[in-house]
């Protein structure tokens, strides 16, 4: 009786827990029917469709004179859904798509014909039929027989991606840059547009079919940058520096041109050295690297002791033999012996060290802030803030600092113990050009939507004064013996006239006398009476055994560049009209313009004309102007006679 009882009683614990099972599992299905049921639809619909992101074509970014620094090309892959297409429509059109493809891409008629029927045996959805086409041998491949149909009935799938060309290749891209760097990087709020959306079908694993053919949401394509580089000085300031770190094997050097009213920098070439002893643009020296100026920095501590009075240029100083001890170190010229007594001026001319560190320890020695706070009011010790990233930060020592020595005031003098980048450097000397005045440097011109100005940078950024117009009048005419009979002497022409300052910098000095090498520099304007153009060059780890001197290996790169601008680009302001080579393009191009004013139902033939001539013409007649290249027209996507729609886009393939 009590092992029947048992039994029974395990019996019914067993029910008890089948029926509480029974009634979690009906909580659970009416709880996914009708609470979570929305969510798990959502999540299975995901698994099958998917919205993916169509990327908006970034802006192009132009030159001062609308020559292209970068624009967006787009690319196509062309694939086959062999599946959806009928038995009917596929034996119908096999065979003339495979006559097209064959033309178009070279291979044979069989062998397309031989694929694409393997591709439908073996039910491939998403068959590759060609990859990275330009636009218009996509819009040639669309109107192939059966992928004429469209996606469902003919099969056919073109997947879009944006590709980030630069015309220029080599020669300024870490100006133009990319990603975050660069033009590209510091003006991508207005390059990169808006992006759009298209649903897709996942139809094997991995692989997703669009839906249909058009976007859910359209990309907006990005504004144009015009920026202030000029290509035509881009490529002077690039083979010059070339040249020069060639032939000296330097490790890495930079050269920045700028107009000195407006500090637009119209040129900004950075070339680092490769393990094969090539050069390319490696960083952006120019806005990065912060290193001792040495002999450039003369002109600063000129300045600061003309402004606080406590020389005059026509002052008499003795170089003694060359040499000046401070405390246990010895400053030396590099002129051996000195050069005896002279004046202020003189001995900016010829760059001595001794001269400087004298005057400038006796009369700040009791009070080394007071020359530091003049450096520092002249903006020494701020970031010139260039929209660019990456800035190097300067560096003026000070008093206060822990490795503040006896010996810091005098080495400062003459560049050694600061840290500045060669557009601060430069900065400077522009304001000297300028009567004091420092503007701040820029590389943007203008915001543009196609044709239509959206925001214009046309006025000047006055940062702030770093002197008396007194005092810029006479380092200025410093600058311009300098060259005429300094250290820049063998630079000096009567053609056209310079005006700078050398500098020769020891680095890596504390690493033991193998392991130092030199920075080569030079720093100034040109014309040196009415200056247009402001100029650095820097050159870093010459081959010593050719030579170091800024004066023998960067001033000749300043003097080709300033040479080669006087030759090709008027000093005065000059507009030249684009020369057309084709004269029925010219006709053509009126005879459409007057027509475009009337009618504006059929396609214009634009081969043979500028491309910025084209552009104007076919946005006259509201179509969306897609460009690959830059120059003549030499092909266009939709033919003359073609009945066009609003907002339809035309792609120009130039030449």
């Amino acid at each position: 009786m009590t092992t029947e009882k048992n039994i029974l009683n395990r019996l019914y614990l067993v029910a008890g827990f089948m029926f509480l099972f029974a009634v979690a599992v009906g909580f659970k299905l009416i709880n996914i029917q009708f609470v979570e049921g929305a969510k798990y639809k959502e999540l299975s619909e995901k698994r099958v469709f998917k919205d993916f992101t169509i990327e908006a074509n970034r802006g192009n970014l132009y030159d001062a004179n609308g020559s292209l620094l970068a624009t967006s090309v787009p690319e196509y892959d062309i694939r086959f859904d062999a599946l959806t297409v009928s038995e009917d429509d596929f034996q119908k059109y096999v065979g003339p798509l495979a006559a097209e493809l064959s033309k178009l891409f070279g291979k044979s008629k069989a062998h397309y014909e031989r694929e694409l029927r393997r591709a439908r045996a073996n039910k491939n959805r998403y068959y590759l039929v060609a990859r990275n086409l330009g636009y218009s041998q996509y819009v040639k491949v669309r109107e192939f027989p059966m992928f004429n149909l469209g996606a469902y009935k003919g099969g056919f799938i073109a997947e879009q991606r944006t590709v980030r060309e630069l015309p220029l290749g080599k020669i300024g891209e870490r100006t133009v840059g990319y990603g975050q760097a660069g033009l590209e990087g510091a003006y991508d709020e207005y390059l990169r547009g808006r992006n759009g959306h298209r649903l897709k079908q996942k139809i094997a694993q991995g692989q997703w079919k669009p839906i249909s053919d058009a976007n859910e949401v359209e990309p907006e394509d990005g504004l144009d940058v015009v920026s202030t580089i000029d290509v035509n000085i881009q490529d002077i300031a690039h083979h010059a520096l070339l040249g020069q770190l060639e032939k000296f094997k330097a490790d890495h050097g930079t050269v920045v041109v700028m107009e000195t009213k407006t500090g637009e920098i119209k040129a900004m070439a950075n070339l680092g050295v490769t393990s094969s002893g090539t050069y390319y643009e490696k960083r952006n020296y120019a806005i990065w690297e912060a290193h001792e100026p040495g002999s450039t920095f003369k002109l600063m501590a000129m300045v600061a002791a003309l402004e606080d009075k406590v020389v005059d240029t026509s002052d008499v100083i003795d170089t003694e033999n060359g040499k000046v001890k401070y405390f246990d170190r010895i400053v030396r010229d590099s002129h051996r012996g000195g050069f005896g007594k002279i004046s202020v001026a003189r001995a900016f001319e010829v760059s001595s060290n001794t001269a400087f560190s004298k005057f400038i320890y006796e009369n700040y020695k009791n009070n080394p802030e007071a020359f530091v706070n003049r450096l520092n009011n002249m903006g020494l010790n701020q970031k010139v803030g260039l929209e660019i990233k990456g800035e190097g930060t300067p560096k003026i020592p000070h008093p206060d600092d822990n490795n503040w020595y006896g010996t810091t005031l005098p080495w400062m003098s003459f560049g050694y113990g600061v840290l500045l980048t060669p557009l601060q450097t430069l900065s400077f000397y522009n304001a000297i050009a300028n009567d004091g005045i420092m503007i701040k440097p820029r590389l943007i011109k203008e915001i543009r939507d196609r044709n239509q100005l959206v925001e214009g940078f046309h006025k000047p950024i006055i940062q702030n004064s770093i002197c008396s117009k007194e005092t810029a009048k006479k380092v200025r005419e410093m600058m311009k013996n300098t060259v005429k009979r300094g250290t820049a002497s063998n630079i000096y022409n009567e053609k056209y006239s310079m005006a700078g300052k050398t500098g020769t910098c020891l680095t890596g000095y504390g690493n033991g006398k193998e392991s130092s090498n030199y920075i080569a520099s030079f720093a100034g304007y040109f014309p040196a009476e009415n200056p247009k153009y402001s100029c650095i060059v820097v050159i870093s780890k010459p081959d010593k055994d050719i030579g170091f001197y800024g004066n023998v290996v960067a001033a000749p790169v300043f003097q080709k560049i300033a040479q080669k601008i006087y030759t090709d680009t008027p000093v005065i302001d000059e507009f030249n009209t684009l020369e057309i080579d084709n004269p029925s393009a010219e006709k053509s191009f009126k005879s459409y313009y007057a027509k475009a004013q009337k009618n504006n139902s059929k396609m214009p033939n634009v081969k043979g004309m500028p491309v910025m001539d084209a552009v104007s013409l076919l946005e006259n007649l509201n179509l969306k102007v897609e460009i690959q290249g830059n120059g003549i027209v030499k092909n266009q996507s939709i033919q003359e006679g073609t009945s066009i729609k609003q907002n339809q886009t035309i792609s120009l393939i130039t030449g």
